[in-house]
């Protein structure tokens, strides 16, 4: 394989919403390009994870080449297939800044739903050139027809759409010539030797793989290369193409994508939307769009079984490694005992993490509620001071409070017309400003709203696709911080505060939310032998409660006949040994209860 001219790369990616068939259209591209046989039975060759392959998402981005021949010429397609979830939008906006073009892939039997709307606009932000393509023509339910007028009425695109089946291969070759005719050739941008960190991840023998687009220069085996951000400094161990196998070369050249190995041990050295420049030509300035990617729902994870504490310990030691966004910190609470406090892109994010732990490690876990960050103005001895509180048990006491801030999002929503009464109703409850609306011709409508990001995380997506019988989809963007009323709810059992079921709550629904808490634990928690009351405050004032009732046994059932004073000393005697163990004993709260006390929202 000879170096093919900048004028004949073409740097694209898929974008899609979840389930449209982009990685299925990537193994078609891969199939084109010799790289798999056309009839390869494996699905998703480019999600390597298992849980990406079972749930039919991407969550890590890939850059692969691939080699084509078309009137005479040979081309580079470099394809980046980017994960297709909301709570790894930045990692897409990564992967979008190292291409020049980007197919907009739709699904002709579901048409152009709520991330089909946030993906364009990153591309278009982006600067891409943007291919609209209509895939599953194949289905008995595809209406290609109506998805050409939602991709004209929504997205404004006036190009005709490429109408392929990446399950069949049907147009396939077409949407290869358009991509070759459509896509710009690479564009240079900055001066020395650039590249673009678009994603990484930790191989066990080779240390952190980097995925890299080279915007100029060049880059060879053996030079010594910085990262922009941190100024790190570490020696090309390989460098070269990924061909779903390492292809390994002497150099990469500007407009080129593929992978750098320098043996790093610590993925934290790595960051996710980085310049990575070399010694001997050096960057004057780093590329545009790098941020620290920060957490934005935490939760804590505790093993059911304290003896495995360890074991937990070293599971997140090795997650942290494959995962840079990862976060966590150790904690001890006084009903779960010791544990780490978890920080995750979103709730999928946490989703996958927690399986994980279960698959590759053989560990049950406990997991507590998410939390998102609040911001806490706290008056102290007359100076204003703002803390970040991402678990409830820190909250400061309410008498303390000046201002509590909570983080918000701005939430498409893309439904049939005949749901939105429900959908309307639904929001109500999720505290949602309405910002925009639209009807469409296809008797669908754009909803645009602002939610407290606490109110999305946990049930809102469930409830949505209940409330619209399946049928409303949905996408948000973070939209900064707004002041709210809210308040520390904690649920005490037999007089002492559980700090696992503690929340931050609107002040206006605690009342309802204390009562459906104490309700639910009333019904979780087994019967002892003395009565165990269950109450939910908030600072000093107790606003709901149920009493889980004492087993009896019955200690007169000898006693035939006789002097009733006999049953009543017997009676009393039971009655102080009650009060008793109400006084020293301890409630044992089985770990199932934890999870399903987070079905009650």
């Amino acid at each position: 394989m000879g170096q093919i001219p900048c004028g004949d790369i073409r740097n694209f990616c898929i974008i899609a919403h979840i389930d449209h068939g982009k990685s299925t259209l990537a193994d078609r591209f891969l199939a084109a390009a010799g790289l798999i046989s056309a009839d390869d039975k494996r699905a998703q060759i480019m999600d390597a994870m298992a849980l990406e392959r079972e749930r039919g998402i991407t969550i890590k981005a890939k850059a692969i080449r691939m080699e084509v021949e078309r009137g005479g010429r040979r081309y580079a397609l470099n394809l980046i297939d980017t994960p297709g979830h909301v709570d790894f939008t930045y990692e897409v906006s990564r992967a979008l800044a190292a291409c020049e073009g980007a197919l907009l892939l739709i699904d002709a039997s579901q048409g152009v739903e709520a991330q089909t709307i946030a993906n364009h606009n990153l591309a278009v932000a982006a600067g891409l050139r943007i291919i609209p393509v209509i895939n599953k023509i194949d289905l008995p339910t595809a209406d290609v027809d109506g998805t050409r007028r939602q991709i004209k009425e929504i997205l404004g695109i006036d190009e005709e759409p490429v109408s392929v089946s990446a399950k069949t291969g049907e147009g396939v070759e077409t949407l290869i010539a358009s991509v070759i005719e459509n896509v710009p050739p690479p564009r240079a941008r900055g001066t020395g030797a650039v590249a673009l960190v678009f994603d990484s991840y930790y191989d066990s023998y080779r240390g952190v793989v980097i995925y890299v687009r080279i915007f100029s220069g060049t880059m060879r085996k053996g030079e010594e290369i910085k990262f922009m951000s941190n100024g790190r400094k570490y020696e090309v161990l390989e460098i070269g193409w990924w061909r779903l196998e390492f292809a390994a070369r002497d150099r990469l050249h500007e407009g080129e994508t593929g992978y750098v190995i320098c043996g790093i041990k610590n993925i934290q050295d790595v960051r996710i939307g980085d310049t990575m420049t070399t010694i001997a030509e050096p960057a004057s300035v780093a590329l545009e769009g790098f941020r620290e990617v920060k957490p934005f729902v935490f939760a804590g994870f505790y093993p059911s079984n304290p003896a495995d504490y360890e074991d937990l310990v070293k599971a997140l030691d090795k997650l942290r490694l494959t995962d840079a966004s990862f976060r966590y910190i150790h904690e001890t609470s006084a009903a779960l005992g010791m544990g780490f406090r978890c920080g995750f892109l979103g709730t999928l994010h946490l989703e996958i993490m927690k399986e994980r732990i279960s698959r590759e490690f053989g560990l049950d876990i406990i997991v507590t509620a998410p939390n998102v960050i609040y911001k806490v103005a706290v008056d102290e001895a007359g100076e204003l001071k703002e803390y970040d509180i991402d678990n409830p048990s820190r909250f400061p006491q309410l008498s303390d409070i000046v201002d509590i801030r909570e983080p918000m999002v701005t939430a498409t929503i893309v439904v049939p017309d005949k749901y939105l009464g429900n959908v309307f109703k639904l929001l109500e409850n999720y505290r949602a400003r309405q910002e925009k609306i639209k009807f469409l011709e296809s008797r669908r409508v754009i909803l645009e709203y602002t939610i407290p990001l606490a109110e999305v995380i946990v049930g809102f997506y469930d409830a949505l696709k209940s409330a619209s019988s399946g049928h409303a989809s949905f996408d948000y963007e973070h939209a900064g911080y707004q002041s709210g009323k809210l308040s520390k709810l904690e649920i005490l059992i037999n007089y002492e505060a559980v700090d696992a079921f503690s929340t931050i709550t609107p002040i206006e629904s605690a009342h309802r939310r204390g009562i459906a808490l104490t309700e639910r634990l009333k019904e979780l928690i087994p019967r002892q032998m003395f009565e165990v009351p269950i109450q939910a405050r908030i600072g000093s004032r107790i606003i709901a409660r149920s009493t889980i009732p004492a087993m009896r046994k019955d200690v007169i059932a000898k006693c035939y006949g006789g002097d009733i004073s006999r049953k009543r000393k017997l009676l009393e005697k039971q009655k102080e040994g009650k009060k008793k163990m109400k006084k020293f004993g301890r409630i044992d709260i089985p770990s199932e209860t934890f999870f399903k006390v987070l079905k009650i929202n």
